[in-house]
């Protein structure tokens, strides 16, 4: 599925993701995750139920991204959300994020995530807290370091 939105397309093919790109930024700038191997990147991009990416429509270059894990029929967790620092702004972090629940398959699921730094951006999506009836069990490798997320905060 492929849609147009000001400068950028956005797409769902996985074939169509700047594996590369995509590393460099999950690895390099994202303040979560880090624990994760390029292998383990590799295989969740693999497994991955939908993905959404954003293409500059003059250059092709990958600007933005998301990824969702989801038992196809009822609940969808939304993971690696990024747009690259210089085009941020612009909306097309949203646009990656609504063309991923809101078009195509997945649009009537739960959603879920976890975000340390963009709760205001999720609500303008229909985010909210969770009620009472969710729970969690963390897991150590990947809960995101306090000194991780400042220095996310200090460079936005």
């Amino acid at each position: 599925m492929i849609e147009r939105r000001g400068p950028v397309e956005l797409d769902d093919d996985v074939s169509r993701v700047d594996r590369r790109a995509l590393w460099h930024f999950l690895s390099e700038q994202a303040y979560w995750g880090r624990w994760r191997t390029r292998e383990i990147v590799e295989q969740q991009l693999d497994s991955a139920w939908r993905v959404s990416g954003a293409y500059e429509i003059q250059t092709g270059e990958m600007v933005g991204f998301a990824r969702a894990v989801s038992d196809g029929h009822g609940v969808a967790y939304l993971a690696d959300v990024y747009t690259l620092k210089r085009v941020r702004g612009q909306g097309i972090g949203l646009a990656v994020v609504d063309f991923m629940i809101n078009r195509g398959p997945g649009s009537e699921f739960r959603w879920m995530l976890h975000t340390a730094t963009a709760h205001e951006f999720y609500r303008q999506l229909g985010f909210v807290p969770p009620d009472g009836t969710f729970l969690e069990r963390p897991s150590p490798l990947n809960s995101g370091s306090a000194s991780a997320i400042e220095e996310h905060r200090s460079e936005s």
